[in-house]
């Protein structure tokens, strides 16, 4: 880190009164601490009582969990940037906003009249017969089972603790969506406020949310001659032993060309980029900003993920708000799987066109026996040197990955951070513990950020990732703080906006080490 040796000041937002901040190397990993109404040598005390306290907790059997959990709960976090939306509210509000839409739920399957058990209903049904099996959510929540039967379909709730009927996990996980997935758009800006207040109760300053997909304008002739390209790939094999790329970028030039001057498909962009408009209003504030990803979906036809992902391009060219793209889906989906490095390509054609986007990538959330092990040895890569992302989702399958050691250099000269999700990795792929890469990344010198994909549906939140990083590697104390400073490092704000919220860190742990230096002796002992 750089060693800044400038006296400055201005206004410390929460508490409203002028400071006068100077610096002090505490640590050669740690970032620049500014002081406040303390002096240099004060805050560095404190940051030695935080230490050693932070390095009891996490000692071999400690037995201080507790402890660790309230001390993680206090910790800055600086950002989320490996955040889904729809997936980060809980099943309980969806339920609230099917009160709100008058809607019902239905209670039991019916075959004959198309009734799914679990399934919101947002039409009117006129059959008083059938209008019986849809409960309102009043009577959803007097019925103790039900109500925690919903609850274990709409989220991951009680997978793990007890043994019942069950599909996989993943199978389990990605089916939520389609559940909730009816009333998941009723108050977008609704809900974002309600992820706000939450982030600000865990003492995180910036949200950056995988809002909604772009809108897709089809051209029937240009998008049968994308499916004629993956006609030729095989599931035996990946599909990029089947790619003329020249070939393709001919398509998708053709493809670029027509969305340009399609009145339909730049009216849906226009209204896309007002829509999120609306999403976000009057969200930012003095202690918190958020913006948004746009994505496609990686499991559909390849004529929707070009024309959705040129919108997804365009439209971040018109909106502040829209920071990133990403694609999204299981990866290992038929679909995903056959035009992975289809879709590779496709990113980086319209980075191409649109050089200022900035591209953060699903890639490598894999694992040996979900895929064949051909599958995994090229998606990180191709996600960085076909696609230029800047940052990958993941990453679980590094270590399978083709030229594995020189990939982590590669990783490490491009300054490309990996998202680490260790819930969903869990949850999803079985890969936890000491099979989970993140230590490798570390070792390698390889930036990475804690983050918290599907809260809701995995029923936890930002500080719990954080209390599973800390007991499970027991990274230093400054390779912690390092790694909360690279969430707003490497999160697609602008340049000022970063500076903005580096000092706001700078400030919130200067304020948390004072409070841990604090406590009583016999407390921290």
């Amino acid at each position: 880190m750089k060693k800044i040796g400038l006296t400055f000041s201005f206004t410390l937002i929460s508490l409203v009164t002028q400071v006068w901040l100077t610096t002090a190397v505490l640590a050669a990993e740690a970032p620049s601490s500014a002081v406040t109404s303390v002096s240099a040598a004060q805050a560095k005390k404190n940051l030695q009582a935080t230490r050693a306290y932070y390095q009891a907790l996490i000692a071999p059997n400690s037995k201080r969990g507790a402890e660790l959990t309230m001390l993680m709960t206090m910790l800055p976090k600086g950002g989320d940037i490996h955040h889904h939306y729809t997936g980060a509210l809980y099943a309980e509000v969806y339920l609230d906003w099917v009160a709100t839409q008058g809607y019902c739920v239905y209670r039991e399957n019916n075959a004959a009249a198309k009734q799914e058990k679990f399934r919101i209903e947002v039409k009117s049904i006129t059959d008083p017969d059938l209008a019986k099996n849809c409960w309102k959510p009043d009577m959803i929540r007097k019925d103790n089972l039900f109500y925690r039967e919903l609850l274990m379909t709409w989220s991951d709730l009680d997978f793990e603790t007890h043994t019942h009927q069950q599909l996989p996990p993943d199978q389990q996980f990605f089916n939520t969506f389609g559940y909730f997935g009816a009333v998941s758009k009723f108050n977008t800006n609704a809900g974002l406020r309600s992820l706000k207040e939450r982030a600000l109760a865990e003492n995180q300053q910036y949200l950056e949310t995988m809002l909604k997909s772009a809108p897709i304008t089809e051209n029937p002739e240009l998008s049968a001659r994308l499916d004629a390209i993956t006609a030729k790939n095989s599931l035996a094999t990946p599909s990029a032993k089947a790619i003329d790329v020249s070939e393709l970028h001919a398509i998708l030039s053709a493809y670029a060309t027509f969305l340009a001057k399609d009145k339909v498909a730049q009216d849906a962009i226009a209204a896309y980029v007002e829509e999120v408009n609306q999403d976000t209003k009057d969200l930012d504030s003095a202690d918190f900003d958020l913006r948004v990803q746009t994505y496609v979906s990686r499991n559909s036809t390849p004529g929707k993920t070009f024309a959705g992902l040129y919108a997804a391009f365009a439209a971040s060219e018109r909106n502040s708000k829209i920071v990133g793209i990403n694609i999204v889906g299981p990866e290992h989906g038929l679909i995903a799987l056959r035009d992975y490095q289809l879709h590779m390509h496709m990113f980086g054609y319209l980075k191409t066109l649109f050089p200022k986007a900035r591209l953060a990538m699903h890639a490598g959330e894999l694992n040996l026996g979900l895929v064949a092990p051909e599958y995994l040895q090229s998606h990180i890569r191709d996600a960085i040197e076909i696609a230029g992302a800047e940052r990958i989702g993941h990453g679980v399958d590094i270590a399978y990955e083709k030229d594995a050691l020189q990939l982590l250099e590669t990783l490490k000269k491009r300054k490309a951070v990996i998202e680490i999700n260790l819930t969903s990795n869990s949850f999803i792929l079985g890969v936890k513990d000491s099979n989970h890469p993140v230590t490798l990344y570390l070792r390698h010198g390889i930036p990475v950020v804690i983050s918290s994909d599907d809260m809701g549906v995995s029923r936890n939140n930002l500080s719990n990732e954080y209390i599973l990083f800390t007991s499970r590697y027991q990274p230093s104390y400054e390779q912690l703080k390092n790694i909360v400073y690279n969430s707003i490092r490497y999160s697609f704000l602008s340049d000022a906006d970063k500076q903005k919220h580096i000092r706001l860190l700078d400030q919130k742990f200067l304020q948390f080490e004072a409070k841990v230096a604090s406590l009583p002796p016999s407390f921290k002992n």
